[in-house]
């Protein structure tokens, strides 16, 4: 029997009026549109995904701590999906309009996208100090996209599957409390195969020197060696006919401040 599953609206905040979305299975690659997406860098872990008609907002937050220089991502979004709420991670401060919100685990279906909510912990102590983290993968623009949120733990043969193999797969590597060592990082990315890997969460020069605990992103490069790195500005547009036929390569994101 199929599942059914809400999708909030965001503008307003979270206790905002619900719609109701009916949930279909997943697969791996089971894209219904080609065009690619374009992928927009707003710091730390949020991302702006465009394609397919749908503009996808990945993990605003508040500028606080490893965040404190960066702008806040006050963006038009079709849809924002939050991986924990912490109180410099999943804020909603204005944002544009009544996007709508995904918060939890689950399955959804939101105009011709397939998503999938997988639960996973956001601390070492089975989510006894920070709580739930949700990884979501979606389909969108011909392309299967996974972002680990605040991932910290290793990937389980459950979510793997639910995973799948994904075209672009976004991970946190800085280390800390909440998220990946870059050896961490780097052994999620062996398990899932990605052929493009866009490394998220690590100390930038936004960071305040008293208040963050991640490590730039050098340690993560060095964790996967042999590995092809881009460097970018802000912004990626990324086609099916783009990604690598075979080994990976890593995209890393500037962001402008």
């Amino acid at each position: 029997m199929k599942r059914r599953r809400f999708i909030q609206y965001a503008g307003a905040g979270f206790a905002a009026t619900a719609t109701t979305v009916v949930a279909s299975s997943l697969q791996p690659g089971q894209a219904q549109t080609s065009g690619g997406v374009s992928i927009q860098y707003l710091g730390h872990s949020c991302f702006l995904f465009s394609g397919q008609g749908n503009r996808v907002l990945v993990n605003p937050f508040r500028p606080l701590g490893c965040t404190a220089g960066y702008r806040a991502p006050r963006v038009n979004a079709d849809l924002v999906m939050i991986s924990s709420r912490l109180l410099d991670e999943g804020s909603l401060e204005g944002l544009p309009g009544t996007p709508r919100l995904l918060s939890e685990p689950g399955v959804y279906e939101y105009r011709g996208m397939q998503i999938q909510g997988i639960r996973g912990n956001h601390d070492r102590q089975g989510g006894r100090r920070f709580g739930l983290n949700t990884m979501w993968r979606w389909n969108q623009g011909g392309l299967n996209i996974a972002h680990l949120g605040g991932a910290v733990t290793p990937i389980q043969v459950e979510q793997q599957i639910l995973i799948g193999r994904p075209d672009v797969l976004l991970v946190p590597v800085g280390g800390g409390a909440k998220i990946y060592t870059p050896e961490e990082a780097a052994q999620a990315v062996r398990a899932l195969n990605p052929r493009l890997i866009i490394p998220t969460q690590y100390r930038t020069q936004a960071a305040t020197a008293t208040a963050c605990d991640i490590q730039p992103l050098d340690a993560f490069l060095a964790a996967m060696p042999g590995v092809p790195v881009q460097r970018r500005g802000d912004n990626l547009s990324v086609r099916s006919a783009d990604l690598p036929a075979e080994s990976p390569r890593i995209e890393v994101l500037s962001y402008r401040f």
